[in-house]
């Protein structure tokens, strides 16, 4: 018997009631105390924001640690942070969708969910760093009388458009993929509350022929447009800073470099909620041993990927021999800030060794710490590109320090908050693994062994 058959089996024996143990998940809902506890903590963290936002547009954007020249900070680089962890979940769902990867069923409602939020998260940052949010309409092209228009080479503009796009088709592909266990859902239970929630959420669907046929080619098109929007996304991101003149940013290897460091952290995002819920629900029949051995890999080459961008990053430096690049490169490694520098490289690729070998990749717990390690190593890296290319100017008499305040810590553990709150309302309202396709991948299986 393969491994793979192995990890399968489990699933062939409880396929009559994969659907019942999904759908019970939200309706009888087996960890409550835990999910109370869990909810509690992230109402805390999401007040925090509130008062933090208060604060802010009621005293301005001050009472953050930015200054000249480090004007931009916590902000744009929690922003990068966020927009990172939500790629991976529209990558690992729809790329895996078009390329028939059966493995993706028990991970892909999750990682969509995780997603979205996320991205919520990253998308709050450009409104609170604009200093005047009541403006925020100015950058959208609406029939303004006044001949106010948007300025196109802004980046901030550039935000605006790549964070609405990418958040309106991943919330399509995430939905569309969601209808059919909607209405398994509003089948199986006898509430009237839940009939009715389940009902409309459903949009009457009944499984028909006709349905299917539809659904496909809806679900198939999102996946295609969601593709293509994660490399373009975080390039644009790059964009934001390889599109200046300062030294450390300016560097045609930013989008690719991006692109992967977002598919690196956003990869570990989705081990951790993976491994945290198989735990909290019993799903190991589900989320098995080979789904955290194949999350591992993506893992591991995601993050060898990013770690020759750190290698090629420094060879720029060298083979240009401008000074000033030299300088911040010595700077990042020895400098005032070069606890980020070797942090992130510590904790990104350091444990990351450990996914060489199977057994690290099968076992939970480790698997659980390696993706921690490199989810605070990313928010490292983003910290150290951003202030040691920003804190020595071109001119000496510009130099000045930046140093977090208590409102730049409160307003990014406010947004922990802001993406955990509608998570957990989310698995406690809707099935967080897909029924229909599991069942289907089920059937295939038992077919094979009757074969």
């Amino acid at each position: 018997m393969t491994d793979r058959s192995a990890d399968i089996l489990p699933l062939r024996q409880s396929m009559g009631g994969i659907a019942d143990q999904l759908t019970g998940i939200p309706l009888r809902f087996p960890a409550r105390r835990r999910w109370w506890i869990a909810m509690l903590i992230a109402l805390a963290l999401l007040l925090l924001l509130i008062v933090s936002t208060i604060e802010l547009f009621t005293r301005g954007v001050g009472i953050w640690g930015i200054n000249i020249p480090v004007n931009w900070a916590f902000a744009i680089h929690n922003y990068v942070w966020w927009l990172g962890i939500g790629h991976a979940g529209t990558l690992i769902s729809a790329l895996l969708l078009l390329t028939g990867s059966e493995w993706r069923n028990s991970l892909n409602r999750f990682a969509e969910t995780m997603t979205l939020f996320a991205v919520l998260c990253a998308g709050i940052y450009p409104v609170l760093h604009l200093g005047r949010p009541w403006y925020l309409y100015w950058m959208f092209p609406y029939p303004a009388t006044m001949g106010v228009w948007p300025q196109f080479r802004s980046p901030l503009e550039w935000d605006i458009w790549a964070v609405l796009t990418y958040l309106t088709v991943s919330l399509a592909f995430w939905y569309t993929g969601l209808i059919p266990d909607l209405a398994s859902a509003r089948d199986r239970t006898t509430r009237r509350g839940w009939k009715i929630f389940f009902g409309i959420t459903a949009l009457g669907w009944r499984g028909s022929a006709a349905h299917w046929q539809r659904w496909s080619q809806a679900y198939r098109l999102t996946a295609g447009l969601a593709v293509p929007l994660v490399v373009s996304v975080h390039s644009e991101v790059s964009l934001l800073f390889a599109a200046g003149q300062i030294p450390g940013w300016h560097s045609t290897i930013f989008p690719p470099y991006f692109v992967l460091g977002a598919a690196f952290s956003g990869f570990a995002m989705v081990s951790i909620i993976a491994i945290s819920l198989r735990s909290w629900f019993g799903l190991k029949n589900l989320v098995t041993d080979q789904h955290l051995d194949l999350l591992g890999m993506v893992l591991l080459a995601t993050g060898l990927m990013t770690a020759y961008g750190y290698v090629f990053e420094v060879f720029d430096a060298f083979y240009s021999g401008e000074p000033h690049e030299m300088q911040t490169l010595l700077d990042r490694a020895a400098g005032a800030y070069a606890w980020t520098y070797w942090g992130a490289v510590i904790l990104n690729f350091v444990p990351l060794q450990a996914l060489w070998s199977r057994r690290v990749r099968r076992t939970g717990w480790a698997m659980m710490l390696i993706s921690i390690a490199v989810v605070i190593g990313m928010w490292l890296e983003r910290y150290m590109i951003l202030v040691t290319s920003l804190y020595r100017d071109f001119l000496v008499s510009s130099w000045s320090h930046f140093t977090p305040t208590f409102w730049d810590w409160s307003t990014w553990l406010g947004t922990i908050g802001l993406f955990l709150v509608p998570f957990l309302l989310a698995i406690r309202f809707i099935p967080m693994i897909s029924i229909f396709e599991t069942e289907e991948l089920l059937h295939e299986e038992e077919e094979k062994a009757h074969g």
